[in-house]
């Protein structure tokens, strides 16, 4: 069989219900650019650079492993991601997939090239917080961010195999989506490694790489990764794992993110975790400067002030308990919708 390139589409391929080759989809493409909506025009501008003669896609990182930056994705790096996933997920041509990501991102750049080269029936729809709104469609495959899928519980029976990221989940979306029959998974992935490199469905508690990755840890415990098939170099993660074998992690948090309180390390991802669904806003814990202990434990709760039953800290250890509450009117968040933690619009620090 010939080497797969990123000139190739797929002969199941098919964009809305309807086929097309490569000539016919950079037509669409120049058609979306100059003609269409603004996810449209993403979608275009994607496909045109995907079938340029250069090797490469240009992209700005999230951030996950130091300062945002632009950096160079080889397609067939990007290729050969879409063929793991489906291996992992045991996705076939002609499967049918929903597209409801914002293409200027890694995840809806990746649903493009997996529908291409892997022969998915794919559905393109607007990105929206409620992407299945008035969609009776069967889909195979799906992929969402967290208030998507929050917003979609109904219509998730027709959807077969579900892939959630860019953003945890708390507990009360974990619960209503182990309900369903549809089959869900959270993700764990970043720009660097051409989106996910490991996944778990919900439920269970370690991540399981996909077939072309290995990891190990360096001395801060964090997560080393090794997919030479999609990055020449080791990519070095400043999230923190217990390693469960060499090819399982469970994520514990991010090290940029530990507050040293007193000696304590403490990890405010796990204590928000034992938090998730008492708190009837969104929320995180941070630290912030403090004389006696170097760093105190700060609760931080979006929107008007409320009261706080103190039970709600029952579950935490002595240490975990916050040593203030602190509310503030809105949360800043990065383009794509993740939490900005940062303290000094909370404290004139």
């Amino acid at each position: 069989m010939s080497k797969i390139t990123y000139k190739n589409v797929h002969n199941f391929f098919k964009l809305n219900g309807d086929h097309f080759n490569g000539e016919d989809l950079s037509q669409i493409a120049y058609s979306f650019v100059k003609e269409g909506q603004a996810y449209e025009r993403a979608i275009g501008e994607f496909i045109l650079d995907w079938f340029d003669n250069k090797s490469y896609i240009e992209i700005t990182t999230s951030g996950t492993t130091g300062a945002p930056k632009v950096i160079q994705l080889q397609k067939q790096a990007m290729i050969e991601s879409a063929l793991a996933t489906g291996d992992f997920f045991d996705l076939h041509p002609g499967n049918k997939a929903l597209h409801c990501l914002p293409t200027q991102y890694i995840a809806g750049k990746m649903m493009i090239v997996r529908s291409l080269i892997l022969g998915l029936d794919v559905d393109f729809v607007a990105p929206s917080l409620h992407p299945l709104t008035n969609n009776n469609t069967k889909y195979d495959f799906v992929a969402m961010v967290p208030l998507q899928v929050q917003n979609s519980l109904t219509a998730l029976k027709n959807v077969k195999k579900l892939i959630i990221g860019g953003a945890a989940m708390d507990a009360t979306l974990i619960e209503s989506v182990s309900k369903l029959k549809t089959k869900v998974y959270e993700t764990y992935g970043m720009t660097e490694t051409i989106t996910h490199i490991a996944a778990k469905q919900v439920g269970e508690k370690a991540f399981t790489v996909l077939p072309h990755v290995k990891i190990t840890q360096d001395d801060r415990n964090c997560l080393v990764i090794n997919a030479p098939t999609i990055s020449n170099e080791t990519i070095v993660t400043n999230d923190i794992v217990e390693l469960v074998n060499d090819h399982q992690f469970v994520f514990l948090g991010r090290i940029d993110n530990v507050i040293n309180s007193g000696g304590i390390k403490l990890i405010p991802e796990q204590i928000e975790g034992k938090l998730s669904g008492k708190i009837n806003a969104r929320y995180f814990v941070t630290g912030v400067p403090d004389t006696a202990l170097g760093e105190k434990l700060v609760l931080v709760i979006e929107g008007e002030k409320q009261p706080i039953d103190d039970s709600i800290f029952n579950s935490l250890d002595k240490y975990q308990k916050p040593k203030e509450i602190v509310f503030v009117p809105q949360f800043k968040e990065t383009e794509n919708g993740k939490i900005i933690r940062k303290k000094s619009y909370l404290y004139n620090l």
